[in-house]
């Protein structure tokens, strides 16, 4: 795989049981990239990225209980944990129209309707509803509700988000 081309998914922060599983936070509700099958890359700090395949995930609690290929023992699960899940983004379907992935949003600056800079999106929470962008600028922060009447138009040519804020969220 590409390491230009990763994108995490979700992290290793604990085995299960003694046959090597893994217990994953994922990233995303969504836990198509753990399909039975897919390849994962395995990546921390200073050691190279290792790339499994899935031979099994379920969810398990608020989080996916993972097999991958050649772990078979807690102490190889033991070896995995605080890695990042990663897969090659270009594996990914196209999203429906008006639709984004999160590492699509991630990094876009922001700006009112009116041209006001309010930072960049640092990083994204689902709510109940819809998902909230956290909009930092030094030590600033705007939450901003990723909702049609507030998000106007995202540009991922020029990497903007332009936002209409409902009373009360300006400054």
């Amino acid at each position: 795989m590409n390491e230009d081309a990763l994108i995490p998914i979700g992290k290793v922060v604990g085995t299960h049981g003694i046959k090597g599983y893994l217990r994953v936070f994922p990233y995303a509700e969504s836990t198509a990239p753990f399909a039975l099958g897919k390849q994962l890359a395995l990546r921390r700090k200073d050691r190279p990225v290792v790339t499994l395949g899935i031979e099994s995930a379920r969810p398990h609690k608020r989080g996916i209980l993972l097999a991958l290929e050649g772990i078979t023992s807690l102490d190889a699960a033991k070896e995995l944990a605080g890695c990042e899940l990663c897969i090659d983004k270009t594996t990914l379907p196209e999203p429906e129209d008006g639709t984004y992935y999160w590492f699509q949003i991630i990094g876009l600056e922001v700006f009112t309707v009116d041209n006001r800079r309010l930072g960049r999106v640092a990083t994204i929470f689902p709510t109940g509803s819809n998902d909230v962008y956290v909009v930092r600028d030094g030590k600033r922060e705007v939450l901003i509700p990723a909702t049609d009447s507030v998000v106007v138009d995202i540009d991922l040519t020029h990497k903007v988000l332009r936002v209409d804020l409902p009373e009360g969220l300006e400054e």
